[in-house]
């Protein structure tokens, strides 16, 4: 456990010590404000009871930040180390493979989060001078998050796989854009067969917008959990095989 938490350490200073991590969360907060001034901009002083964080999930500026964030975030993980040559390094020391993957992974989901900080900051000053808060509930928010959380760990864990896959950064960034864009449509299949099709109920299990704006709405469903939580462990065990087979190289 020590070791996880020194790689885990490690992994943050990489992030929060460079001017890249900054470029990314400066990038971040300023597509989260654009966004929901363009929201406010769109309601023209017109009273909702729609929770905010039910329309912004709907805006494609989230999805933008969802899918390249996630990119830029994971594509150093493992393709830096490998291209400088410290992976070799780190794999001689006293550490696992599964702690190696458990650390980036971590370290890369509490940045994510990070990131997504000035969302809260921007949601408490709209309720602030709000005349009607009925659309700021803090359990939607709290939900909204949990989505958010539940979303980037599946984005996060399918970039630490590509990054696995290289020792270069923009290959490992086209890879993990590749599947996340593949992912995300996916989500819009089911919509063009039929519903009582077993296909169409299978890729419905896909839908990450729907089940994105369930979060927001302030619904938590068992099976998105069960199904990102599911997605998310299945990417960091292929991330786990393919660290592993470096040793029959």
């Amino acid at each position: 456990m020590q070791a996880y938490w020194t790689l885990t350490r490690r992994e943050l200073a990489g992030f929060f010590l460079s001017l890249t991590g900054y470029v990314i969360m400066a990038g971040a907060a300023f597509l989260v404000g654009i966004s929901l001034w363009s929201l406010v901009k769109n309601l023209q002083g017109e009273p909702t009871t729609a929770p905010i964080t039910e329309m912004f999930c709907y805006s494609y500026l989230f999805w933008f930040i969802v899918l390249l964030g996630t990119t830029v975030i994971t594509m150093r993980l493992f393709a830096l180390e490998k291209f400088s040559g410290t992976f070799e390094t780190l794999m001689t020391t006293p550490v696992n493979d599964a702690q190696v993957v458990a650390a980036k992974f971590t370290a890369a989901m509490v940045f994510y989060l990070v990131s997504w900080l000035p969302l809260l900051g921007c949601v408490f000053i709209l309720r602030h001078y709000a005349s009607n808060a009925s659309g700021f509930d803090g359990g939607v928010i709290g939900s909204t998050f949990i989505g958010i959380f539940l979303l980037g760990g599946v984005f996060i864990s399918m970039g630490c796989f590509a990054s696995a896959l290289t020792q270069t950064q923009m290959v490992a960034a086209m890879i993990s854009l590749v599947l996340n864009i593949g992912l995300f449509v996916i989500s819009f299949l089911s919509d063009k067969l039929p519903s009582a099709d077993w296909k169409s109920q299978t890729l419905a299990l896909f839908a990450l917008p729907d089940q994105m704006h369930d979060f927001a709405r302030g619904i938590v469903d068992t099976r998105s959990l069960v199904f990102y939580l599911s997605l998310t462990f299945f990417f960091l065990f292929l991330t786990l095989r393919v660290l592993e087979s470096r040793r029959w190289k």
